[in-house]
């Protein structure tokens, strides 16, 4: 628990600007074929070897626990429009194809680009597709992240978010982060305004602890968060807790990790070798045995590597394998 608001938001503001970077890193060192160059983490959580392939959000839309965040389809640095913007539509266009029925995103990317480039892609959109976005976070310039939490603020960047994706309501509305000059309560309050107005759906939360979950449901029914997590990173273990016990969509933000090296001998590489799969698909298929509330959303400009994750649901690890990766220390 966060004692201290000011710290909290510095915190969150340079985990977002690592995550560019760190994201861009791992990904050269696997294409570069150097696997090795990816997780490492601890757990005391043994699987639950969670197998169901679709989760209830919101006890009114069956999602399939493998979506797609679509942060990447913008251009460099989650900045303007991608330099190839009709690839951009293909990717968006194959999720779908491939099964895909849960989009994450947020009026942050791009900032805008990536809400428009949905609504161009897809609609009108599959009545089984479930939009799911994000308002809270400005971007003044190119790699900055600026919490705006204020309930004017909100109201004004949800009716942004439904004129860019050509809807009446957002299905599920995301708290992106907790400004340290806004309390919580007047947050969560401006989407309780603009749900009962039937502008949201359901109201999720981002970036966000315990404590101050257990706050917003004093204010309004929330079905799901989205923190940091994956194999290297499970700062949130205990909100992922949380969620399991109160049935709680879990989005990992960030779930293929990334930055640390390890041994080419490590757990990973091995149950990879052993499966002919990438250690991409096997980081996936670890967390979606992680938690029946896990609901991983990764996120790609590539149609090779996004055809890559979605068949990461269908690789199953053994108990023992499982247990291997999750001892896996920094």
């Amino acid at each position: 628990m966060r004692d201290e608001p000011a710290a909290a938001d510095q915190e969150r503001s340079v985990t977002r600007r690592k995550f560019v970077g760190i994201t861009a890193a791992t990904g050269a060192a696997l294409l570069a074929g150097k696997p090795d160059v990816i997780l490492g983490a601890s757990t005391a959580t043994s699987s639950n070897m969670a197998t169901n392939p679709t989760f209830s959000l919101g006890g009114d839309f069956t999602v399939n626990r493998l979506g797609f965040g679509a942060m990447r389809v913008t251009g460099q640095g989650i900045w303007g429009w991608p330099t190839d913007r009709q690839n951009a539509l293909k990717v968006l266009r194959r999720a779908v194809e491939l099964g895909v029925n849960l989009i994450d995103t947020a009026d942050a990317y791009g900032p805008d680009t990536s809400e428009l480039l949905i609504a161009e892609a897809l609609y009108p959109y599959p009545k089984e597709l479930v939009i799911a976005t994000k308002g809270g976070l400005t971007r003044p310039g190119a790699g900055q992240w600026v919490p705006d939490c204020r309930p004017d603020h909100l109201k004004q960047a949800l009716d942004g978010s439904l004129k860019r994706l050509r809807l009446d309501r957002i299905d599920l509305y995301q708290l992106h982060t907790v400004d340290s000059k806004v309390a919580i309560e007047e947050s969560v309050g401006a989407l309780k305004q603009m749900q009962d107005a039937g502008k949201i759906r359901h109201i999720g939360l981002s970036n966000v602890d315990r404590a101050e979950i257990d706050r917003a449901r004093k204010i309004a029914p929330i079905v799901s968060v989205q923190n940091r997590y994956n194999i290297q990173d499970r700062e949130s273990e205990d909100v992922l807790v949380y969620c399991e016990k109160e049935k709680l969509g879990f989005l990992p933000w960030f779930p293929i990790g990334g930055g640390r090296g390890l041994k080419s001998e490590n757990p990973l590489n091995t149950v990879a070798k052993a499966h002919g799969a990438s250690v991409f698909q096997v980081a996936l298929a670890w967390l979606l045995e992680r938690s029946p509330v896990m609901l991983p959303i990764p996120g790609t400009s590539s149609l090779a590597h996004l055809e890559e994750n979605v068949a990461a649901a269908k690789l199953k690890l053994t108990p023992e394998e499982w247990k291997a990766i999750g001892a896996l220390a920094r």
